[in-house]
């Protein structure tokens, strides 16, 4: 089995999957954690699209990402399940 596909089955040895577990953990913990990590995802998804404006000029950004998107679908679904972790795991080692 490999490793992404321990994360596609809700009921897996976690208890569930990265982003079940992520809204578990926002929707339970300290609300001044949760905001400054959800602030801090912002700031960086706004530095990334600052980024790719850059480098795509006057072309939509928005199509570029669908068309990217579509094109790197499992690439994208594996980045986001990192992402639920990496945040998740952040916000928990804060509030011990």
């Amino acid at each position: 089995m490999s490793y992404s596909a321990l994360f596609e089955d809700e009921e897996d040895i976690f208890g569930g999957s990265p982003r079940s577990k992520f809204m578990d953990v926002v929707f339970n913990a300290n609300n001044d954690i949760v905001r400054q990590e959800l602030e801090n995802f912002i700031e960086k998804a706004a530095t990334m699209e600052l980024m790719l404006e850059e480098q795509l000029g006057t072309q939509d950004i928005e199509s570029a990402i669908t068309q990217y998107k579509m094109n790197h679908l499992d690439e994208v679904n594996d980045t986001k399940k990192s992402i639920f972790v990496e945040i998740m795991g952040t916000i928990l080692s804060q509030s011990e």
